[in-house]
């Protein structure tokens, strides 16, 4: 398992944490450049009646806390779900290095499927993007998940 795998498991474990709490099962770690995980989150946009509760931010708050500041210069995210161009924006105003995401976002995604913030063109900040890490294990939680709430509907 490369390092990247190793990672991307830890935020599928975050993934599993939003369907235990009935959220959308996307989770995200941060892991610093030393390669220690610093921060962690997953989607709490339900629980928290808030738009801008998605993985990625919570991961970038608790990493931010624990590293007492608000740059994350260096650092890699990690998410199972391409980021949206909120979150997107978010990890370039952070300055993370680096995103791995598992499954593409068709709807939303803000690292090459829909729109591509990933060059230095915005914030002259180049964030390098590696997609497909995991990719059936991470898709397979969203298609699971929403194959089960349509079942629920009358």
């Amino acid at each position: 398992m490369t390092n990247h795998e190793h990672f991307m498991k830890l935020a599928c474990d975050q993934a599993r944490l939003a369907l235990v709490a009935d959220e959308v099962p996307v989770g995200a770690v941060v892991v610093s450049p030393e390669g220690e995980v610093i921060g962690q989150g997953y989607n709490t946009v339900e629980t928290e009646r808030s738009v801008s509760r998605h993985a990625e931010i919570c991961a970038l708050e608790s990493a931010c806390a624990a590293s007492d500041n608000w740059r994350l210069s260096g650092c890699t995210l990690y998410v199972t779900l391409e980021p949206c161009v909120m979150c997107a924006w978010a990890l370039k105003l952070a300055r993370v290095e680096r995103v791995v995401y598992g499954a593409p976002d068709k709807r939303m995604g803000g690292f090459g499927t829909v729109a591509d913030f990933s060059s230095g063109e915005y914030l002259g900040l180049e964030t390098e993007i590696i997609p497909g890490i995991c990719e059936e294990e991470c898709s397979k939680l969203l298609v699971d998940f929403f194959k089960a709430k349509r079942s629920k509907t009358p």
